[in-house]
């Protein structure tokens, strides 16, 4: 049994993925799995099949599915229970804006936003609790934000490699205020992305239900509700910011805030975010076949090795004064800099 990636840095899920070798002969997939899973008991095997989590060959199965040679099983386990109490780290943060209802953050790409399996330290919530603690000791707030209390911290989440900002609550009444505006899609959220290709248009609407694709449980992907009724509906607005030979500076403004809604939306419509490993965008989907070319885009990759997104723009309503806020962040130097060199690069073949 071979043991692949977690499904996400920041959820509580382990994938497990194996072919039956040949000489197997047929036994209950349950059997079978408790047999060859390490640390895994038969029951949360059964408890996986029951939810719809254990598949073959691309298909759920029940608990009493008989194996057989050549099979590709892939399960899917919530992990047992784990201390995930955040203790202060040092972790510096560009603070956009804080007041003693709310923060403000501009998150680096990189950072992952709150712990998770394979991130159970180092993440945004750990340098918060070093931020609140230190405010504490300086005589800056007298207020106690205990980053541990789940009536209060993160209202919404971006990807550990999307860069920009997020809004953290510091109090339970603007957390579930926060919470609500963005339940009720009266925030306001744009993203700069470059993409691979070129529009016709000039803007555009991406509407797509989005749930985990059921070949790769790593990536989401869009689903026909009635193929898939558990997928969430998702809204994208895009529009041209600028315009390169074989990609595109693209700004999204988000109706839903699904996990990994742009990049799947842009996949969807078949234009990956660049550099976008998970969703096809590290491989030279447009332009030339020279050396020359495939060497630029090569050394674009290096530039800026993650997905090109970053969040830009975020707005809502003070959940205490009732004032609408609006924040507008800078692109990333490692953004700056690709977009710079995608500059020159259509200046030279003008």
């Amino acid at each position: 049994m071979q043991n692949t990636e977690d499904i996400e840095n920041e959820e509580l899920w382990e994938r497990w993925r194996c072919e039956v070798d040949k000489g197997q002969g047929k036994e209950r997939i349950d059997k079978y799995l408790a047999e060859h899973m390490t640390n895994t008991s038969r029951n949360r095997i059964q408890n996986a099949a029951d939810a719809g989590n254990v598949w073959v060959n691309g298909k759920a199965v029940a608990s009493n599915y008989k194996v057989k040679p050549g099979d590709v099983i892939q399960v899917l386990l919530d992990h047992e229970p784990h201390d995930f109490t955040i203790t202060p780290e040092d972790i510096p943060l560009d603070i956009v804006y804080e007041d003693e209802d709310l923060l403000v953050v501009n998150k680096p790409a990189g950072l992952v936003v709150h712990p998770g399996h394979g991130n159970y330290e180092h993440t945004l919530l750990h340098a918060l609790a070093w931020h609140f603690q230190v405010r504490s000791d300086k005589g800056q707030s007298t207020q106690v934000v205990d980053i541990n209390d789940p009536a209060i911290g993160l209202v919404h989440r971006i990807d550990k490699d999307t860069s920009g900002l997020l809004l953290i609550a510091k109090t339970p009444e603007a957390k579930t205020n926060l919470a609500k505006q963005f339940f009720d899609h009266t925030t306001e959220r744009a993203y700069n992305a470059l993409v691979w290709g070129t529009f016709k248009e000039e803007s555009g609407t991406i509407e797509g239900a989005l749930a985990r694709d059921n070949r790769d449980r790593t990536i989401y992907r869009v689903w026909d509700p009635e193929e898939c009724p558990q997928a969430k509906e998702a809204v994208t607005h895009w529009r041209v910011i600028e315009r390169f030979p074989y990609v595109t500076l693209v700004e999204c403004r988000l109706e839903t805030g699904r996990t990994h809604q742009i990049r799947v939306h842009m996949k969807h419509i078949g234009h990956p975010l660049f550099s976008d490993e998970k969703y096809g965008g590290c491989e030279i989907l447009k332009g030339l076949r020279t050396q020359k070319y495939k060497q630029f885009i090569e050394n674009c990759f290096a530039l800026c090795p993650r997905q090109v997104l970053h969040a830009k723009t975020l707005g809502f309503t003070h959940p205490r004064t009732g004032e609408r806020m609006l924040f507008d962040s800078e692109w990333p130097e490692d953004m700056q800099k690709l977009i710079n060199k995608w500059r020159d690069y259509t200046q030279a073949i003008l």
